[in-house]
Parts: C-alpha cells; structure tokens; sequence
C-alpha cells in the first residue's frame, strides 16, 4: 500500500494514515528517522518492521519487498512528504507487485503538485507534471527546449540553491515575460507563492530562496504553432524599424510566440543570409 504523507502541516495527514501506520506488517520509509517524528507527531506506534526505502536502496529491497507481500505480509510505503512515486521512490515496488500480480493500493495525501498548481493563478484545466529538471545547465536547456511549445501547464520541482538558474533558463526558452510562480514551503509556517513574468522572479531568486520549491510555469500561447519564420522575421523587422535594438526584438517577439529566443535569432540570422545570396524582396533584414 502506497501512503500519502503531509507535505508540511502534520494536521493534514489523512485519517486513514495512523490506522494504516499502526497496523502494518512491514513499513518501508524513504527516511525512517523522518517518518519517527510523523509518527509521535500523531500518536502513532508502528508493530511491524520498519525499513529504509530510498533512492540508493530501491532496486536492491524491493525484491525483499515483493517477497513479504507474496507472503501475505501488509508492506506500506511511506515517503518524506507527498504520495510516493511522484518524483520519490515507489514505482520500483508498483512495478514489481502488478508483475506478480499482487493488489496495490493506497491511501491518498497532500501533493505539491496540485497545491502548487491550485494556488498559481494560472490555467488549471490542462496540465502536466515535468518533475526535476537535469542538473547540469546544457541539460537543463535541452530539456526545456523540448517543452517550449507544450500548451498546458507546466509543474516542476526544483531544489533552492538551483532555483535561479532553472528560472533563469526558463526565461531564455520560454520568453522573459511567461507568466510563472514559484511555491515555497507549501502548508508550513512560512509559506510563500511568489507570482510573475519569469525573468522577473529569476532576478527575485537570485537573492537566495530556501525551503521545498514548486515551479508552475504557462503553457505555451495559442500562436506558437501558427508563426512561420517568415513571420517571426517580420516581426522583429517591424520593432527594429521602431527604434529597438535587434536583441531586444528578438527577445519580445519570441516572448509573443511563446518561441525559444534561439528559434526566433535562428530565423532572422536564416533571412539575413538568404538576402544576401538571394533576390531582394524588401522583407529581409540587413
């Protein structure tokens, strides 16, 4: 059984949680020392074995896992904070118990995921779950790259001391003015949901951030498919012609499209070259 666990606030456990806690054969805890304090925190004694299940034991104890519930044994899984397998260990034990075709269920909880996604004040009708973005920077860009015409909503996990670099990333790919909120310590003492334009709260985190992040960023507008590279030329030809300078062109419109500012450069530096080689139409940029 899989067990959702406060995200913060412990009065949020769900009702079912200490009954289950109490009662089960084997409990297997991302940190045992951690879910010590849930427990005490809601006058609960566990009687069964307790056991760590994190991500440097998974693959080795889940087999050990699936054996006692293939003896009958009740084997809940709790996490740090949240339901387990959202971006915490679980779908090793889920995958492994259905192979074995042994019932899996749970007892629902809090997540981030929606909390944060609920209080964002952005659109909640579509949306998707990206988890952890890669470490490294050049990673981290590919991966943003390939998201940077999904239409829905977008929720991300971040650690703090990454915060302004991932928000700083997003601005790049995504466009300095995509509307986003960072959700800080969800349901705890010092809660926080700081909304804004990207590069915006890039600059906001820049001052240091602690706590548990969630990022909800917007999806891509209704124009990102519709904009050929003609058009997206055109575009930054017309702001240029008005006074600003190619960058900041390139920038706004590929914030208007909701574009990677790389695709829209790429376009222009493409018609820049194809006017020199080319026939003059008058739509080109020197």
């Amino acid at each position: 059984m899989l067990a959702g666990t406060p995200i913060g606030d412990v009065a949020d456990a769900p009702p079912r949680l200490a009954a289950e806690l109490a009662t089960a054969d084997v409990v297997a805890a991302e940190d045992t020392r951690r879910l010590r304090r849930l427990t005490q925190a809601l006058g609960v004694q566990t009687t069964g074995r307790v056991v760590s299940y994190f991500e440097g034991n998974e693959s080795a104890r889940t087999p050990e896992l699936v054996e006692a519930l293939e003896d009958g044994r009740r084997v809940l899984l709790v996490t740090d904070a949240g339901m387990p397998s959202v971006s915490d260990p679980g779908y090793r034990l889920v995958a492994a118990a259905v192979e074995k075709d042994i019932k899996v269920t749970a007892v629902p909880g809090p997540s981030a995921v929606l909390t944060a996604l609920a209080l964002s004040g952005l659109p909640v009708d579509r949306f998707c779950f990206e988890g952890f973005l890669p470490r490294k920077a050049g990673e981290r860009l590919g991966k943003l790259r390939e998201v940077a015409g999904e239409r829905r909503t977008m929720v991300f996990f971040e650690a703090p001391h990454r915060l302004d670099d991932t928000l700083a990333a997003m601005a790049e790919v995504f466009g300095d003015e995509r509307r986003a909120a960072v959700c800080r310590e969800l349901t705890k003492t010092y809660e926080e949901v700081k909304r804004g334009p990207l590069k915006a709260l890039a600059e906001w985190a820049a001052e240091g951030v602690r706590g548990e992040i969630t990022v909800v960023v917007e999806g891509a507008s209704e124009t990102v498919r519709e904009l050929d590279p003609a058009e997206l030329v055109d575009r930054v030809r017309v702001r240029e012609e008005a006074g600003e300078r190619r960058k900041e062109a390139i920038a706004a419109v590929a914030a208007e499209a909701g574009l990677p500012k790389r695709e829209v450069f790429d376009a222009v530096v493409a018609a820049k070259n194809a006017a020199r080689t080319g026939p003059a139409d008058g739509k080109g940029l020197s």
